[in-house]
């Protein structure tokens, strides 16, 4: 019989200044990321980034100041990261720095900036959309209608009954020609 193997978790926390090398090593030696997300505690804020290989969960936690967090963004190593980094500024106010697709702050359509995090200061954290980026709110039943006009393929994100629909700028998917296929 063959021996069970468990999921193993460890957690490692590490100043914001080594983020990138741990990282790094992290993805050399194989992992890939699982998740990543913020909390608030009576400290300030926490950041984990999780990543996963052979049922081993190696979680990376980072603690930030409330009222001016910044990090480093991941996403010249993993760039799907984009999605919660960008999800992590709407709520938190958490400023990632080098982020390879920045929503500045219109990732989500939230009522107030920063909701998870009333600490953070919000007029240095929050931007404009970048250059090339569409992005609109569509009904539910339309999730497709914020792609761009060239034929790049949008990425629709759901927000309680209503969706996201976001399109990378072309320089991030390659030119897109007349009929839509890439080159």
């Amino acid at each position: 019989m063959a021996d069970r193997k468990d999921l193993i978790q460890e957690i490692t926390d590490i100043a914001a200044t080594e983020l990138m090398e741990t990282v790094a090593d992290t993805k050399t030696e194989g992992y890939r990321l699982g998740q990543a997300c913020a909390t608030k505690t009576p400290e300030g804020l926490e950041v984990l980034y999780s990543f996963e290989k052979d049922n081993v969960l190696k979680n990376i936690r980072i603690s930030l100041d409330a009222q001016r967090p910044e990090l480093q963004s991941i996403t010249a190593i993993f760039w799907p990261a984009f999605i919660y980094e960008n999800e992590m500024h709407d709520l938190f106010g958490i400023k990632f720095k080098n982020m390879a697709m920045d929503y500045g702050g219109h990732f989500f359509k939230i009522a107030e900036k920063t909701p998870w995090n009333p600490d953070a200061i919000p007029e240095e954290n929050i931007g404009d959309i970048p250059a090339g980026v569409e992005i609109s709110l569509v009904d539910g039943q339309n999730s497709d209608a914020g792609a761009s006009a060239a034929g790049a393929q949008a990425t629709s994100v759901e927000t309680g009954g209503s969706a996201v629909a976001m399109s990378p700028p072309d320089e991030l998917i390659g030119a897109v020609d007349q009929e839509g296929s890439k080159d």
